[in-house]
C-alpha cells in the first residue's frame, strides 16, 4: 500500500510469474520518478488486470491499470491511490489494514507486522544497493550542484511581468494585502 503513489506498480518478476506474455503490455513511452532512488524509471509498459479483495461470500473485483517495472523489488505489486479510489478503500498504515465496503459487509485485508518488517528490510537493502551503485555515483559526480543566488534574477525576464500591472487590494481591512493584475489582459 502506498498512499502517495499516483501509480499501481507491478514488478516484472511477478508479471513473468503470472505467465502473461510480454506482448500483452501496452507501451507508454512515459517515465516516472521516485521508484528508483535518484533515477528515472522507464516502464516496459502497462497492463490492465482484474484485482479481487475479500472472500467467496463477500468480495469486490475491479480492473486496475498497472505500470510494469523492470527492476527488482521486495514486493509483488504496489497499490497506489488509483486503486484506493476505484475500490473506495481506506488504508490504515498503523494497523496494516485496508478496508472497503463489500456487498455483504466490510472487507478487511490485513498483514502481519513481521511480514511488513521483512519487506521493508528487503526494500531498504535493495535501495541501498541502488543508491550506492557505481552508475549512480558517477552520475552524481558528473553533475555539478546548482548554486542559486536568490537576490539576483537568473535572466533579464526572470520573475518580471511581461506587461504593465496594477496593484489591487484584496482585503479592505488590511491595505498591505495586494494582488497584481495585468493591465493588458483581454476583456473576453
Amino acid at each position: 500500500m502506498d498512499r502517495g503513489s499516483f501509480l499501481n506498480i507491478l514488478y516484472i518478476d511477478t508479471f513473468d510469474a503470472m505467465c502473461i506474455p510480454r506482448s500483452e503490455l501496452r507501451l507508454t513511452g512515459s517515465l516516472f520518478h521516485g521508484v528508483i532512488p535518484g533515477a528515472q524509471a522507464y516502464p516496459p509498459g502497462q497492463i490492465d488486470l482484474p484485482v479481487t479483495f475479500g472472500s467467496q461470500a463477500n468480495f469486490r473485483s475491479k480492473v486496475l491499470t498497472f505500470e510494469v517495472v523492470d527492476f527488482p523489488g521486495s514486493y509483488h505489486a504496489i497499490l497506489g491511490r488509483p486503486c484506493y479510489a476505484k475500490f473506495m478503500a481506506i488504508p490504515n498504515y498503523t494497523y496494516l489494514k485496508l478496508k472497503m465496503q463489500g456487498p455483504n459487509d466490510v472487507i478487511t485485508v490485513s498483514s502481519a507486522f513481521s511480514h511488513a518488517f521483512a519487506c521493508d528490510r528487503e526494500h531498504y537493502e535493495l535501495t541501498t544497493v541502488v543508491v550506492n551503485s557505481s552508475k549512480l555515483r558517477r552520475l552524481r559526480e558528473s553533475s555539478a550542484p546548482a548554486v542559486l543566488d536568490f537576490n539576483k534574477p537568473t535572466s533579464s525576464t526572470a520573475f518580471r511581468p511581461l506587461e504593465e500591472t496594477k496593484a489591487v487590494g484584496i482585503n479592505p481591512t488590511d491595505p498591505t494585502k495586494m494582488v497584481r493584475i495585468g493591465t493588458q489582459l483581454l476583456t473576453k
